[in-house]
């Protein structure tokens, strides 16, 4: 039954990917951004604002950091996926996502000194190979000549930002409760997507959009962290992230079943040499120097 926590949330953060391209044709990026995080923000203040007050003079500490944490999770990583869904599928966004875990890895190395193991160094190789040849459409040879494109960018800048979020949660620890958290984050988030908002051509809600803001706002930001922080809890870190590796998985079948997307060859090779060499990192942990690794994890994963 604990196992369920888990693999549900992962299948609504698979599923907001889907909802993420299909909000390409529907909604501006700016749009839905601010849009979903202010029906989260209002949806849990009735729940948290009352917690967040008691406990306002231990947060006025940390209150830059929640900023930070905010910008990186609420603004750069969501609505860089906006951006790119315009131009690269949900297949492709799915399986970039799947990154997460190494790139948290590899920006752990020199945020937090964690040891270089076997598994990091030779993972990183393998995934960089996979990506090369999702990127390429199994042809490297033309990136050398086209480049890659700013979607493929977007999105990989996209997990970066939330790799190093979660980088950020473990340095500073912030002594306030996952959902106060959560809620202070949501909050800067808002304030900081309101310029772009603001300078939207079209902000208009409708019957094709509105059901993609609700899904965005409420599944994807609140269900799916709960159901997370419930499957940490039970399972512990080490279990739950292992179920992570399923988002290119259920997003393709998602994709393909909703979206009538194409699943070719090269999607299945690179996607799968790209998910082997994240398997490869987070199961190999010898030290390429012969000191103990300490342990590094993907403990808090909030909203996607």
């Amino acid at each position: 039954m604990n196992l369920l926590f888990p693999l549900f949330a992962v299948l609504i953060w698979s599923l907001n990917a889907v909802v993420s391209k299909a909000a390409a044709g529907a909604i501006d990026p700016a749009a839905i951004s601010f849009y979903r995080w202010l029906l989260a923000l209002v949806t849990l203040t009735p729940f948290i604002l009352p917690s967040v007050w008691r406990n306002r003079a231990e947060i006025k500490k940390y209150w830059w950091k929640f900023m930070i944490l905010g910008l990186l999770g609420m603004v750069l990583y969501q609505s860089l996926a906006y951006y790119a869904a315009h131009t690269v599928s949900a297949l492709f966004m799915g399986i970039i996502a799947s990154l997460i875990p190494l790139l948290t890895v590899l920006i752990s190395l020199v945020v937090l000194s964690v040891v270089p193991t076997v598994g990091i160094a030779v993972g990183s190789l393998v995934s960089l190979g996979g990506l090369i040849w999702l990127v390429s459409s199994g042809h490297p040879e033309l990136l050398l000549q086209q480049g890659v494109g700013m979607g493929e960018l977007m999105m990989f800048a996209a997990s970066a930002s939330y790799a190093l979020y979660g980088v950020l949660t473990k340095r500073w620890a912030i002594p306030v409760p996952n959902w106060q958290s959560l809620y202070l984050q949501i909050i800067f988030g808002v304030v900081m997507l309101v310029p772009n908002f603001l300078m939207a051509n079209d902000v208009q809600l409708n019957e094709h959009n509105i059901p993609l803001v609700l899904f965005a706002g409420i599944p994807a930001s609140i269900i799916a962290p709960f159901l997370w922080i419930k499957g940490v809890h039970h399972l512990g870190a080490n279990l739950a992230t292992i179920f992570m590796n399923l988002t290119p998985i259920f997003t393709a079948v998602i994709a393909v079943l909703f979206l009538h997307e194409q699943l070719h060859s090269y999607h299945l090779i690179g996607g799968g040499i790209t998910l082997i060499g994240v398997i490869l990192a987070q199961r190999l942990r010898t030290p390429l120097f012969g000191r103990r690794e300490p342990t590094l994890l993907v403990e808090d994963k909030q909203e996607s």
